[in-house]
């Protein structure tokens, strides 16, 4: 597989413009490590190898134990590893991601609202919004994840 289209070198503004949301999140008081897990199980489920990848090393480098995040896609079997807070965004990112199956159903709102404040709610969603733009881009337009960048360069040496 090679890439389509480089989009960040053919639409520099609007790579710059999403840049400058995810700035917004970042800055909007919400844990880093808990929107880095909303961003990879979102990545999980639209199938982005380039956004599963980088959000799962950028967890790592911030200190994520392995055991967490290879059961970030099982998390509701997965006990307690996950806290309240982080169980109730990822509930939230994966209704918000599916919404032409879930419709984002008023339970699924209740639930996530009895842990986060309306600012938060709605700056998760942003997030979670943010995330699925991105994984359309890198999927649409073939953007090769580090891993595959580094097994073509030494087939021995691919993670």
């Amino acid at each position: 597989m090679s890439e389509r289209i480089d989009y960040m070198e053919v639409a520099p503004a609007g790579v710059k413009a999403l840049g400058g949301v995810y700035a917004y999140v970042m800055k909007s008081g919400l844990s880093e490590i808990l929107v880095d897990l909303v961003y990879l199980r979102v990545s999980q489920i639209n199938g982005c190898a380039y956004c599963i990848d980088l959000h799962s090393r950028d967890l790592l480098k911030k200190g994520i134990q392995v055991e967490k995040l290879v059961l970030v896609q099982a998390w509701r079997e997965a006990g307690n590893v996950f806290d309240e807070r982080e169980r109730a965004a990822l509930a939230w990112a994966e209704s918000v991601t599916r919404v032409a199956d879930t419709a984002v159903p008023d339970t699924d709102f209740q639930a996530a609202s009895a842990v986060f404040s309306q600012k938060e709610l709605v700056d998760l969603t942003i997030a979670i919004g943010l995330m699925n733009t991105y994984n359309r881009m890198a999927i649409s337009f073939r953007r090769l994840p580090e891993a595959a960048l580094a097994a073509r360069k030494s087939p021995s040496s691919a993670v």
